[in-house]
């Protein structure tokens, strides 16, 4: 308990800290979303000072971050000046779209990297793992924008998967296995290409750790003991490399995070990466914070939650 009490702690002052940032560079920003109305000659600056002075917008820096930190204390964060509605509802239907998209591509990530890694450690130095190393470090020079371009003109070009959005036109007419069907196709590409942007240090560092663990003499005791090399692997080696997978699993989160913002926005899912560069575009700047806030929770939680396996996975840190 007194562990957890500490990083939700640090979880608490990391997120005041974010909040505070973001408003202070925000406030920095030159113009706000009414500026553009000035404008327009038919509506009057008495106008656009009113829709200020209703958003708060004309009240000093450190009033609004004020009132917008009592608020969101309460579930609270603003309102949209773009959609005219509170942020929260609007956050938490694209917070959804992006769960589901980073959840899924990180599961195939991990799933692909820890046999993998397992299988070029055992056979370190043969032409298999000379092949993954170079597959793994083209795919390192790559930049994340030109993969999801390419995967997007695929797309285009062959029709074998949809282009855009989360389900089809007709998603209501289905049935419950077509329409999970039908989301399962639209998620097959974003999903992947945020798999295959995020796997080849995945695949590094598993690799990684199992040679370091492959040589140690307790693994060497293990086969002349005659134990059989499937054991040896799952049931020895693979437990004790664990540790700095675990951490390695917290600091995925965050590249899963940001790599996701770029794939939602290139290949048009309904996830926040969309909605924060239209609320950027638009200063629409409670939408904008929302955004910050709701990924650097889930920052928070994916770091909490590594901590807490590497926790239970260590006896070490328990005696500490």
């Amino acid at each position: 308990m007194k562990y957890l009490a500490r990083r939700l702690v640090h979880a608490t002052l990391l997120l005041a800290a974010v909040s505070l940032f973001s408003f202070a560079i925000l406030q920095l920003a030159p113009g706000d979303f009414f500026a553009p109305m000035g404008l327009n000659p038919q509506i009057s600056s008495r106008t656009i000072a009113g829709l200020r002075s209703q958003y708060g917008l004309d009240r000093s820096f450190p009033v609004r971050y004020g009132h917008w930190l009592h608020d969101a204390l309460k579930g609270n964060l603003g309102a949209s000046f773009a959609y005219n509605s509170p942020v929260a509802p609007l956050l938490a239907v694209r917070a959804r779209n992006t769960l589901l998209l980073t959840g899924t591509a990180m599961l195939l990530a991990w799933l692909i990297a820890i046999p993998l890694g397992m299988w070029s450690a055992v056979y370190r130095g043969k032409w298999g793992d000379r092949a993954g190393a170079v597959v793994t470090s083209g795919l390192l020079t790559v930049p994340d924008l030109v993969l999801f371009l390419v995967l997007l003109l695929v797309a285009v070009r062959t029709g074998w998967f949809p282009t855009g959005g989360m389900v089809s036109a007709v998603f209501g007419d289905l049935n419950v296995w077509n329409r999970v069907k039908d989301i399962a196709e639209h998620l097959f590409l974003p999903a992947l290409g945020l798999a295959i942007a995020t796997l080849p240090p995945l695949l590094r560092h598993v690799r990684s750790a199992m040679i370091e663990v492959l040589e140690a003499p307790f693994i060497r005791a293990a086969r002349a003991h005659g134990i059989t090399e499937r054991r040896v692997l799952f049931r020895y080696a693979l437990p004790v490399a664990a540790n700095p997978l675990i951490s390695l699993f917290g600091l995925s989160v965050a590249t899963m995070l940001s790599t996701s913002l770029l794939v939602e926005v290139i290949l048009s899912w309904p996830g926040i990466g969309p909605l924060l560069v239209d609320a950027i575009l638009a200063k629409d700047v409670y939408v904008v914070i929302g955004t910050v806030m709701l990924s650097s929770v889930f920052l928070v939680l994916g770091s909490l939650f590594a901590d807490l396996l590497l926790f239970a996975a260590d006896p070490r840190m328990r005696v500490e």
